[in-house]
């Protein structure tokens, strides 16, 4: 189903994504790092629906939609690399600080810290070009929301 998606993820020098591919990759990220930690909760998915929600201005239906893609992709998807790669490739800075965000508030949404998930965050963060210091305060501007 995604196969031109990936084909073009897997590219040695991959072309900016637009928008909506942009939109997919950030939350099949999302998807991979609530996965992370052997368990994908009710909890999880409606933060990511949530977050697609206000993120990207989509209806309830539209949300929900935006994740059966991305759980889709994820599903097909041969690793976190391609993905974060796409996204620092097709977003500004600021904005891959909140994708950060957008990752620890998926991570969190369970209210359970789990060691996996915080090792993917950071190499996600890492792979995205988003600094520890801002990643760090990515964190605690969720943890005290």
């Amino acid at each position: 189903m995604f196969s031109d998606f990936l084909s073009r993820l897997t590219k040695p020098d991959p072309e900016p994504l637009n928008d909506g591919d942009a939109r997919l990759a950030l939350t099949a990220l999302l998807v991979r790092i609530a996965k992370s930690d052997g368990a994908y909760e009710a909890s999880e998915k409606a933060r990511i629906e949530a977050i697609g929600a206000a993120r990207y201005d989509l209806s309830p239906a539209d949300a929900a939609d935006l994740l059966k893609d991305a759980e889709a992709l994820e599903a097909e998807a041969p690793d976190t690399v391609r993905f974060t790669r796409a996204i620092k490739d097709a977003v500004a800075y600021e904005d891959r600080i909140a994708v950060v965000e957008a990752l620890w508030q998926v991570a969190l949404a369970d209210g359970e810290r789990d060691a996996k998930e915080d090792a993917v965050i950071r190499m996600a963060a890492s792979f995205l070009g988003v600094s520890d210091m801002d990643s760090a305060q990515a964190r605690q501007r969720v943890t005290k929301a």
